[in-house]
Order: structure tokens, then C-alpha cells, then sequence
């Protein structure tokens, strides 16, 4: 097993904003507000087209049969380019398997965008079999493939109706689920410039993807009731050892809800 479990935070391109709808000398708050205004009235909702979506933190989990770790893509002060070519680089370098929760409608088409608008390359991730065969059958772009795997794109069947959202899961399985933090708060947690709230949310998102990839590899024989066991075991004792406070919340929701 080498899994990477990632999942993406985002907060308006207030910079796109600004130039698309000509409002020079708004301040990013007013220009995210006009924004969402547009799409409101567009569509209904606030949520924006994917390419207005600027990422603010990538977390991921790495899960081999000798390593552990959660934690967020580069430093709290590290602007959007780094966090991108981070996770691109990892890719590049170790081809692992990628886990998410609605990566594939959301996440990676947004680091796409962006990594386009940054020059950013990714030779890795774009591979589908013309220098690497072993890419032409199973790569990272293919909805049917395993290379990545959307959670939520697998489980609903490939339907929209049965799609579900990863908190409601969660806590179906009797997991955590969100801990009072929602994607729909993290524009205002950004711009009271509260980023390391919004990257410990993230971690606990991708912990709470890989609790469920789990129950989701035992349901289709992937690993046995005691590799089940033993591995979400080992992510407790990951959490035991923490040190940060949003991890010991979590074990404590997780162990407490048991």
C-alpha cells in the first residue's frame, strides 16, 4: 500500500475578480462579495465556476506499509505556486495512489486551472501511457481507472443522485465528520487571516477520507478484518502522539464516538 490522500482548500481569486468584473480599487472582501453575488444570481448559489477558485492549503496523508503522516503542503506563509508545484513534485517523484472525496469534480480540475496559471508542470500526473506504459491502463486522469480514486465518485456509483457528502459519511461509519469547521467558513476564517485553522480542517478532512477508504477496502476484499483493525489502530496511535490540538480533538471525537 502507498496511498496519498489529499484534499484542497480554496478561496475566491479575488486577483481574477478584480480584472474580470473591472473593479479596481474594491478591497478583496468587496471583490469576493460581488463575486459571489454574480453566481448567486447566475445559478442560485454562491459557489463559484472551479476557475475562480484560487487554493489556500493542500493537505494529504500518506499511508505506506512502513510510514503514517498527515500534514499540510508547505508553510502557512507559502503562497499558492508552492503549494501546487509540492504536490505535483511529490507525484513526480513517487507515483503513489491517490485518495480523495470528490477529487475528481472538484480538487484536481481546480489544480489544473491553477496550475496552468502558474506554469507549473507536471509531467507525472498528466502521464497516460506515451512514455510510460504502465500509465496507458491505469493512470491519474481516467474516471475509471485506480490510479486516483474519488470516494465519493466510486461509492455513489457514478451517479449524481447518489452522490453523498464526505461529513454524512463519516459520521454514518461513526466517524468524527466535521468539527465545527465547513468549507462554507473558510473564506471568512481567510480573511481574518486565520490560515492555520483552515489547514487543520483540511488535515482532518483527509484523516476522515482515509477512515473511509479503509471501510471501503475491507468492503471489496482489499485487506482483511484484522489489516482493518491494525491499520485504523495505527492511525489512532498517529494521533495519540500529537502534539497539535485539532488531532487530539479529533482522536477524542473519534474514540469518544466508538
Amino acid at each position: 500500500m502507498h496511498s496519498l490522500i489529499f484534499d484542497i482548500e480554496t478561496v475566491p481569486d479575488v486577483d481574477f475578480g478584480r480584472r474580470y468584473h473591472d473593479l479596481d480599487g474594491l478591497t478583496d472582501e468587496d471583490v469576493a462579495q460581488v463575486m459571489f453575488n454574480h453566481q448567486r444570481q447566475a445559478k442560485g448559489s454562491e459557489f463559484l465556476p472551479l476557475h475562480q477558485h484560487r487554493v489556500v492549503a493542500i493537505s494529504v496523508l500518506l499511508a505506506t506499509s512502513k510510514d503514517l503522516r498527515v500534514w499540510s503542503l508547505g508553510e502557512s506563509d507559502a503562497d499558492e505556486p508552492e503549494l501546487i508545484q509540492r504536490f505535483y513534485d511529490g507525484l513526480d517523484r513517487f507515483s503513489p495512489d491517490l485518495v480523495s472525496w470528490n477529487g475528481s469534480g472538484f480538487d484536481l480540475p481546480v489544480l489544473h486551472y491553477r496550475a496552468l496559471r502558474h506554469n507549473i508542470a507536471a509531467p507525472r500526473y498528466w502521464e497516460t501511457g506515451d512514455n510510460d506504459q504502465s500509465f496507458r491502463w491505469n493512470n491519474y486522469l481516467s474516471r475509471f481507472h485506480w490510479r486516483h480514486l474519488d470516494l465519493m465518485d466510486v461509492l455513489s456509483g457514478f451517479q449524481m443522485r447518489g452522490r453523498a457528502k464526505l461529513d454524512e459519511v463519516a459520521v454514518l461509519l461513526g466517524f468524527p465528520g466535521k468539527l465545527g469547521m465547513s468549507g462554507a467558513l473558510v473564506w471568512d476564517r481567510f480573511a481574518a487571516g486565520r490560515i492555520d485553522e483552515i489547514r487543520n480542517y483540511c488535515e482532518t478532512d483527509v484523516i476522515n477520507t482515509y477512515l473511509v477508504y479503509l471501510r471501503f477496502e475491507l468492503m471489496r476484499g482489499r485487506i482483511t478484518e484484522s489489516e482493518y483493525q491494525s491499520e485504523t489502530e495505527r492511525l489512532a496511535g498517529l494521533l495519540r502522539t500529537s502534539a497539535e490540538d485539532h488531532l487530539l480533538e479529533f482522536l477524542a471525537a473519534w474514540e469518544g464516538g466508538a
